[in-house]
């Protein structure tokens, strides 16, 4: 047994195949001790028999002896016949199947039997197809159907987005991208990393190389949420572009706008700017192996450090500035209100009508004959 281990399986969806003939095969996201991410396609034939033989290799764990010590969960055997009902049924047992599997007692969890089924073959990265055969058919599991598999209806039509520069890959797990290709997108990670099919190849792209194909505008973004969401810093980073904030780790922040590139405008204290969202988690959550997940990873890169873009829109996607981050900001406005309470306070008494000069009353006619001039004295006469 080597060091190689598994920490976690999630199952992705499956996949409806018609080469050599119609099958369907199942996708999964298996991630390693190193930090990297693979997708591994199984037929649940194959699983079935992995199944079997784990149970052969630990008759105790598996309830041979004495089926009170079982921990090795159940699965069932395969149908004579296994149709796109079946098939998709099975994804709520098969995802729980999985999650059990890799929280096993290490012995069984990290056997060279576990590591060696989940590992990638050749064909999961470049699948056998027939280009006059139709193309696969792909099914994804909804993160919010994991419980209730059956709300699945599909086939999911995957999104088309369009490389707008040339990309170089710095791990096996990623996919090399030339300006211009036209790729599936399988999964949207917040964390700014989309994993993409391009033909036979498949990995991960960052999503900021990326743009959809009606327009330049991403519907998918939500709104900012000016009131902010509270945030922990769980890696420190060093701004590099202007507008990007340098936190170290533990910092409090706030989220005021999710972005899909994977870079989100946070808030600290009355200072808005750019972070890397896979560095961030939810107050409140706890995830005591995030801390050592993030020693290696480093944060996609952002649209505004690429080179030689070529977009087919006339005109780039809508940017709010800073500046308007700023003024929509909690204490921002929380100070305007308190200056205009203070300006309508005052108003009252600057704008109080000045008292007018007493006028006083006309003179008796005997004491303008005695004390006026020739002229006035002649007006009354």
């Amino acid at each position: 047994m080597g060091d190689t281990f598994i920490r976690h399986i999630e199952l992705l969806g499956y996949e409806k195949r018609f080469f050599p003939s119609q099958h369907y095969v199942y996708m999964f996201l298996v991630k390693w001790n190193d930090l990297s991410e693979k997708v591994v396609y199984r037929r649940f034939t194959e699983i079935y028999e992995f199944h079997k033989t784990l149970k052969e290799m630990f008759p105790i764990e598996s309830g041979d002896i004495n089926i009170e010590n079982r921990i090795i969960p159940h699965l069932p055997a395969p149908k004579w016949f296994d149709g796109q009902r079946s098939t998709e049924n099975r994804q709520g047992t098969l995802a729980e199947y999985c999650h059990t599997l890799v929280n096993l007692p290490h012995k069984i969890s990290r056997c060279l039997h576990v590591v060696t089924f989940f590992k990638v073959r050749h064909d999961d990265m470049n699948p056998v197809t027939d280009s006059l055969n139709k193309k696969p058919e792909v099914f994804l599991l909804p993160k919010d159907s994991k419980k209730n598999p059956t709300d699945i209806t599909g086939p999911i039509v995957l999104q088309t987005y369009r490389a707008i520069a040339d990309y170089e890959k710095s791990s096996t797990s990623e996919m090399a991208l030339k300006a211009g290709d036209m790729v599936d997108v399988v999964e949207k990670s917040e964390n700014g990393w989309w994993f993409c099919q391009l033909k036979n190849k498949r990995g991960w792209v960052p999503a900021a190389y990326l743009e959809p194909m009606d327009g330049p505008d991403e519907s998918e973004e939500q709104e900012p949420n000016y009131a902010g969401e509270s945030y922990v810093v769980q890696k420190s980073y060093t701004a590099v572009e202007e507008d990007e904030l340098t936190l170290k780790e533990g910092d409090t922040i706030e989220v005021i706008h999710k972005l899909l590139d994977g870079w989100w405008v946070i808030r600290k204290d009355e200072t808005t700017g750019y972070y890397p969202s896979m560095y961030l988690q939810k107050a409140g959550e706890v995830n005591t192996s995030m801390k050592s997940e993030l020693r290696n990873r480093s944060a996609p890169p952002r649209r505004s450090t690429i080179r030689n873009v070529h977009s087919i829109h006339k005109q780039g996607r809508k940017q709010i500035s800073q500046e308007t981050y700023r003024r929509n900001s909690k204490k921002y406005i929380l100070s305007q209100n308190k200056a205009n309470a203070i300006r309508e306070r005052n108003e009252p008494q600057e704008n109080k009508a000045k008292a007018q000069p007493a006028v006083p009353p006309r003179p008796s006619k005997d004491v303008i004959l005695t004390r006026c001039t020739e002229s006035t004295r002649s007006r009354i006469l």
